[in-house]
C-alpha cells in the first residue's frame, strides 16, 4: 500500500473513532458504571475517551505511516505575532459565529441544543471540568483536524483547497451530535478559518491557544450568566 493509501485509512480511522466517541461514549459509560444521566464524572470519562483517539492516531502515524504526525514543519514566530494572531482569530470566530447564529435563528428559529442545556448544569462552578474540556478540545481537535487530517487531504488530492474544505467539513459534521444545525455550521466556519490559518502560517500552537480561549470564554460566560446561546466547538 502506498503512502496516500495509508493516509486515507488514517483519515477514515480518525473520523470513525471521533464519531464513535461522540455518539457512543455516554451509552458505554452508562453500561459500565451504571450512571444513567450525564454527570460531571461521566463527562470527565468521556474526555478521556477523546484523548484516547489522539493516542491511537499517533500510534498509527508512527507505526503504520512511519512518519511524523505533523506533516508540516512548525514555524516559529515572535511573541507579538502570537498575540496578534490569537486576538484576530478569536475576533473573527466570535463575530462570525455570532452573526451565523443570529442568521440561523431568524431563518430557522432553531431551539437550543438539549445536550448544551444538560452541560450547563454540569459545568456550573466546576472549574476543573471547564478547564479540562477546553484543553481537550483545543489540543486534541486541533492536532487531529488541522495537524493530522488537513495536510494529508492536501497530499492525497494535491490541493490546499481540498485540505481546508474537507477538514472543516469533517469538523462540522462531528459536532452534529449536539443536535442542531447551528452546532454544525458554526464549527464548519471556525474550522475553515483555522484551516486557512494553518495552511498559511503552519503553527498549530496558535490554533490550540485560540481554540482553548474561545471555549473557555464561552463556558465561563455560560457558568456566570447562565447564557445558553453560546457556541462551543
Amino acid at each position: 500500500m502506498g503512502l496516500n493509501g495509508k493516509y486515507s485509512i488514517g483519515i477514515l480511522l480518525t473520523f470513525i473513532l471521533l464519531a464513535a466517541v461522540m455518539l457512543y461514549v455516554f451509552p458505554v459509560i452508562r453500561m459500565v458504571t451504571g450512571i444513567k444521566s450525564i454527570t460531571a464524572n461521566s463527562f470527565f470519562l468521556s474526555r478521556l475517551g477523546i484523548w484516547s483517539v489522539l493516542f491511537i492516531v499517533f500510534l498509527y502515524s508512527y507505526f503504520i505511516e512511519k512518519g511524523s504526525f505533523l506533516l508540516k514543519d512548525e514555524k516559529k514566530y515572535s511573541l507579538g505575532f502570537y498575540i496578534k494572531a490569537i486576538i484576530c482569530l478569536y475576533l473573527i470566530c466570535a463575530i462570525g459565529g455570532a452573526f451565523i447564529n443570529v442568521l440561523l435563528q431568524l431563518l430557522l428559529q432553531e431551539k437550543i441544543s438539549n445536550k448544551l442545556l444538560q452541560l450547563t448544569s454540569i459545568f456550573k462552578n466546576n472549574y476543573f471540568l471547564i478547564i479540562l474540556t477546553c484543553l481537550t478540545a483545543g489540543i486534541v481537535e486541533e492536532f487531529l483536524m488541522r495537524g493530522y487530517i488537513q495536510p494529508r487531504i492536501e497530499k492525497i488530492y494535491n490541493s490546499p483547497l481540498w485540505g481546508v474544505v474537507v477538514s472543516a467539513l469533517l469538523f462540522g459534521i462531528l459536532h452534529s451530535t449536539y443536535g442542531t444545525i447551528g452546532q454544525v455550521v458554526i464549527p464548519f466556519f471556525i474550522g475553515a478559518v483555522f484551516a486557512m490559518f494553518y495552511k498559511k502560517y503552519s503553527n498549530i500552537k496558535i490554533l490550540i491557544i485560540c481554540h482553548f480561549m474561545f471555549d473557555l470564554v464561552s463556558l465561563m460566560i455560560m457558568n456566570f450568566m447562565d447564557f445558553k446561546h453560546l457556541s462551543v466547538f
